[in-house]
């Protein structure tokens, strides 16, 4: 008797696709576990077949009790631990329970197939998470690799993203892949919406170059802490916006009031600003962008909120500066280049008692945005600086677990001076 179950993956060609050892352990099984549509991928197999439905509780039950009586056999498509039923059995049985036979995942086979790389794409499996909740990933994806199924399958999914703008991917959809009825089709999500494929299969969605990310449709902004993704960000730079979480943090540190004059200094698309903005209603934000297509998504984001106390402005800092009315506070984002004379030209430009506040990504920024703060300041005052560590959660299965955001920091200083004397 069989001290384990086995959990072994399969493909399109069936039995004759595994090892000598994964297809013994299959032929002399009592039991076998699978879905409808695996188990029929071994016909040669005598043992007797229980199909795997929704209900997960229940199979784990008939695998503990025949566990040490009867030799078991899981067959799941491609690999078992990828998008498949090996963690859920494993988290509620044990790991030693099992022993996993990988086939190759039908995904990988499917991004082999239309030689796209795969190693910083968004997949997922519509099976498992509501298709909202998947689309909102998407939209902001260059490279997509989804499991469909009969409901959610590629001409729904199609017609889902155009029905919300979404016109900028182009589609593959790879059905039986490793099997003689396997078929490769590519076109447009408009081609893609009228055609009917064979429910095994994988839809891989590739952006169209310089398309900008279309943000997530709310009826208004929070005051402060908006979701990411509500942002029309230009792309591939949407992983550079100030995420949610920073900017919470970033807008404290400000301490705006009413009747502020804010600078955003790298506005970018605008998140830093649009908030800010509403935090100190009848004062006014002056939101500057040097980069022509951030300025634009900048000036859309703006209109797009009807945000009325925030001024787009294109120009390069810190030449821009003397346009401009002095500043109660300044947050300086994507400082790049010449991080000192940026930094002592806003300083110079804060009202007694402003609050100078900049967001940094590397080690080497910090560094280097931290010696010019430091030179900036009076003995009166220093320099304070955040580190930022974060994670979101994120929904695998029936588990739980949390996606980093990369670290990043905050350093603020406060311009020292009583009210109404300069400093």
């Amino acid at each position: 008797m069989w001290s384990k179950i086995y959990i072994i993956g399969i493909g399109a060609d069936g039995i004759n696709g595994l090892t000598g050892r994964a297809k013994e352990y299959l032929l002399h099984a009592d039991k076998i576990f699978g879905s409808e549509a695996t188990l029929r991928l071994i016909p040669e197999a005598n043992g007797e077949r229980i199909r795997i439905g929704t209900d997960l509780n229940d199979i784990v039950d008939q695998l503990k009790k025949s566990l040490g009586q009867h030799q078991q056999v899981i067959v799941a498509g491609g690999d078992p631990l990828f998008y498949g039923v090996a963690k859920y059995l494993c988290d509620r049985l044990g790991k030693d329970t099992f022993e996993v036979m990988p086939h190759l995942s039908s995904m990988q086979l499917a991004f082999a197939r239309v030689k796209e790389t795969w190693e910083d794409a968004y997949l997922s499996d519509v099976s498992t998470k509501p298709l909202e909740q998947i689309l909102d990933h998407v939209r902001i994806a260059e490279t997509v690799g989804l499991f469909t199924n009969e409901v959610y399958h590629p001409a729904r999914i199609a017609r889902e993203l155009l029905s919300r703008g979404l016109d900028y991917f182009r589609a593959h959809v790879c059905e039986n892949l490793g099997g003689p009825k396997e078929r490769i089709t590519s076109g447009e999500l408009h081609e893609i919406q009228e055609m009917v494929f064979d429910p095994l299969n994988i839809l891989i969605l590739r952006r169209k170059p310089g398309r900008p990310d279309l943000p997530k449709l709310h009826p208004k902004l929070k005051r402060f802490g908006n979701p990411d993704d509500i942002f029309a960000q230009s792309r591939p730079k949407s992983a550079l916006i100030t995420q949610a979480e920073v900017r919470a943090i970033a807008l404290a540190q400000l301490d705006l009031q009413p009747g502020t004059i804010f600078w955003d200094v790298g506005a970018g698309s605008g998140s830093v600003a649009l908030e800010a903005a509403q935090l100190i209603e009848n004062g006014q934000v002056y939101a500057i962008e040097q980069e022509a297509i951030d300025y634009q998504l900048l000036v859309t984001n703006t209109q797009n909120f009807a945000i009325k106390n925030i001024r787009p402005v294109f120009g390069t800092a810190p030449a821009i500066f003397q346009d401009l009315p002095e500043a109660d506070a300044i947050f300086v984002g994507g400082n790049g280049g010449e991080v000192t004379r940026l930094l002592e030209s806003a300083y110079r430009h804060l009202r007694p008692h402003g609050r100078l506040v900049v967001h940094v990504g590397t080690l080497e920024m910090l560094s280097t945005s931290y010696e010019a703060m430091k030179h900036l300041q009076s003995r009166q005052s220093t320099v304070e600086v955040f580190l930022l560590q974060i994670a979101r959660s994120v929904e695998q299965l029936e588990s739980l677990r949390f996606e980093a955001i990369n670290p990043t920091f905050l350093l603020k200083v406060i311009k020292p001076g009583l009210p109404g004397h300069d400093s």
